[in-house]
């Protein structure tokens, strides 16, 4: 009964947090909306990044204040606002996103992930993602360029210009190269060399690299660890009942070679960004074994 009562609680600071801030983001994402300049647009993005750095310090805050759970923090000391990162995670439950915020916020830009260009048409969100600078992306499929050869590139030309907008402010970029949730189940049906990890996409890291490798000035390599290997709920967070979270980060430099070749038609590129990625999967795998 105390945890349910802690969770509702939590649910509902957390929901008063977000309706107090919602408004003046939207406010300010209008406003962006409306300025005729580059350097105003810029400087009106500063000014949504606190309000969304805000609104993460209370979410951080109220979990504080509600919770037990203790967030072990490792390698963040050398973190910069000023600087680009590329952050690179495993992934196993919707808590991973509040550990990345007790990690990352402050400490260096507001991180942001890609999303597909369609989500900029929902109302309030796709105006509040915008005025946050989360870069939209638009992949075709081999089959649709099969019927379409005339777009082959075009959507790796929309994320570089939807990125242009990253020259003039620092950003962190978050990629889940799983792709999805980690479970057990789906580790037996990829059959899975690893032992705590689904297999990587390369595919996703390098069409980051090809739009923003120059831009990027050190990978983060992350890795999130629960106690006894157990990937707890987001509802477990909100009652009380995740004792401890790790967050391990790794600073890493980016060779350019990573992003200098042809993802798509050259299969010796290929090779090397799956040999790339296998190997830094590897060490993930053997740090998490490590840290249980």
């Amino acid at each position: 009964m105390l945890s349910k009562l802690i969770g509702l609680t939590t649910t509902l600071l957390l929901l008063l947090n977000t309706l107090v801030l919602i408004g003046p983001l939207l406010l300010l994402a209008l406003l962006k909306l409306v300025m005729p300049t580059r350097a105003s647009r810029a400087l009106l993005s500063r000014w949504v990044m606190w309000v969304a750095e805000t609104w993460a310090e209370g979410c951080k805050a109220i979990f504080a204040l509600m919770t037990p759970t203790r967030w072990e923090i490792n390698g963040a000391e050398r973190l910069r606002r000023d600087s680009s990162y590329l952050v690179v995670s495993n992934h196993q439950s919707w808590v991973d996103i509040p550990a990345l915020i007790q990690a990352f916020n402050r400490k260096t830009p507001y991180f942001k992930f890609f999303l597909k260009k369609e989500l900029i048409w929902v109302p309030f969100l796709g105006l509040a993602f915008w005025a946050l600078d989360y870069p939209f992306m638009k992949r075709y499929s081999k089959e649709f360029l099969a019927r379409r050869p005339d777009l082959k590139g075009q959507d790796l030309a929309i994320t570089r210009a939807a990125c242009e907008k990253f020259r003039d402010l620092p950003v962190t970029i978050v990629n889940y190269l799983e792709g999805t949730r980690f479970t057990p189940a789906k580790q037996a049906a990829q059959q899975s060399p690893y032992r705590h990890l689904l297999r990587p996409k390369s595919g996703g890291i390098a069409f980051v690299l090809a739009a923003l490798g120059e831009q990027i000035d050190a990978l983060l390599d992350v890795t999130v660890v629960y106690d006894d290997g157990l990937a707890p709920g987001f509802w477990a967070l909100l009652s009380g009942q995740v004792a401890r979270v790790r967050v391990d980060i790794r600073i890493r430099d980016l060779e350019p070679a990573l992003w200098q070749g042809d993802y798509e038609n050259d299969p010796v590129f290929r090779q090397y960004m799956h040999d790339w990625v296998a190997q830094l999967w590897r060490d993930k795998d053997a740090r998490i074994q490590a840290l249980l």
